[in-house]
């Protein structure tokens, strides 16, 4: 003999649970928490809490704001998740399941930011998974539950002395990239991707409206970062080098897609090309002209025969924007102006990074309360005297 507990759930279908023979007030029971969970709105279909989190995720992945961001979350937890978390019911996490699996990221070598944007990914799908009713709180929310750690390793900025150094071991070809990643705080791809129509000599601007960037390993036209677009200032010295490039490197037409690798085609007379004409491979220039120069300004070690260049990620490209938003802070330029320019799009983000880079406000500070005490006691004197 067995008891079957029934009830209508919140989608309208009936629903039942059967219990062996004896088990009268555990059904009893069960139904009452069932009826209750529905009342409160924290009911859970038995059958959307056995989805596992891999069969979840791979369609939750799917609604990625574009094609480059779906790849590299896919890779990611196909890579880092899923052997932990995959087969795993969502109905039966617990944050302990979190907490094991975060530590053997750790074990595993995988620190860092990278750790903390997998850790960010699992955490965003399975809030996803709380909203669809697969299970009733996001484990990652649990105040036991710790993402991975990052060290916030403090920006040193290139001095102009290094800058200028790398730029001359650059080939001539490419020599004005130097100048607009340190001149104007351009990202690489924004770099790549600068087109002839986006500098304004006549009024000393330089539009940044676009960047050349991979696809799934397709090369694309896309917006700027975060689809901010902005108008940096151009300065002489900057100008005068992009005339000169141009004089010396003709531009050419470049027809790209759009966004996507099957997105429409775009055609721009790009600022730098490759030898035989074509656009610059990003990672060609990387490891065979970018580290090349490196090591021409001491920056890396020279490259043994037959061997790579040394990794050295903190002097990427990406250095130039460094010593660009060091330059503007150290002559007093303020953060939101220093955002704007480097396409933040929010000027708190730069303040984080680059706050350590003002070495001038302790003083300012200083001298703008002793400047206030001071003439606070003069008043105070002269009223005395008057008195």
């Amino acid at each position: 003999m067995r008891y079957r507990a029934g009830y209508v759930g919140p989608d309208g279908t009936e629903k039942s649970k059967s219990f062996p023979d004896r088990q009268k007030r555990l059904a009893e029971q069960w139904l009452s928490q069932t009826e209750a969970d529905m009342a409160r709105g924290q009911y859970l279909d038995p059958r959307a809490a056995r989805i596992t989190f891999q069969q979840y995720a791979e369609k939750w992945v799917t609604h990625a704001p574009d094609p480059n961001t779906q790849a590299s979350m896919e890779s990611q937890l196909r890579l880092h998740a899923y052997p932990y978390l995959g087969s795993r019911p969502l109905g039966s996490f617990q944050p302990a399941h979190i907490r094991d699996w975060v530590r053997q990221l750790q074990e595993n070598g995988v620190r860092g930011s990278y750790a903390r944007t997998i850790y960010s990914n699992v955490r965003a799908a399975l809030s996803a998974a709380v909203d669809d009713g697969h299970l009733a709180r996001n484990p990652c929310a649990a105040r036991s539950v710790r993402p991975p750690t990052v060290d916030n390793k403090r920006v040193v900025p290139w001095t102009a002395e290094r800058v200028f150094a790398v730029r001359a071991g650059m080939p001539e070809r490419y020599r004005a990239m130097v100048d607009l990643g340190g001149g104007c705080g351009l990202r690489q791809g924004e770099i790549l991707g600068v087109a002839v129509d986006a500098i304004d000599f006549e009024s000393d601007t330089l539009h940044v409206v676009q960047q050349l960037k991979l696809s799934r390993s397709k090369p694309v036209f896309a917006p700027p970062k975060g689809g901010k677009l902005r108008d940096v200032p151009l300065p002489g010295p900057v100008a005068d080098a992009l005339r000169a490039h141009m004089k010396r490197f003709p531009p050419v037409e470049i027809t790209l897609p759009w966004k996507v690798a099957d997105g429409p085609p775009v055609t721009k007379r790009l600022i730098f090309t490759g030898p035989r004409g074509g656009h610059v491979w990003r990672t060609s220039l990387n490891e065979e002209v970018w580290k090349r120069a490196l090591a021409s300004a001491g920056v890396i070690p020279h490259r043994k025969p037959g061997k790579s260049y040394a990794e050295s990620r903190e002097n990427g490209m990406h250095a130039l924007r460094h010593f660009y938003a060091s330059v503007l802070l150290d002559a007093g330029e303020n953060i939101k102006a220093v955002a704007e320019y480097l396409g933040h799009a929010d000027p708190g983000l730069t303040l984080r990074v680059y706050a350590h880079l003002m070495p001038s406000s302790r003083e300012r500070t200083r001298n703008a309360v002793a400047s206030a005490f001071s003439l606070a006691a003069s008043r105070s004197s002269v009223e005395t005297m008057g008195g």
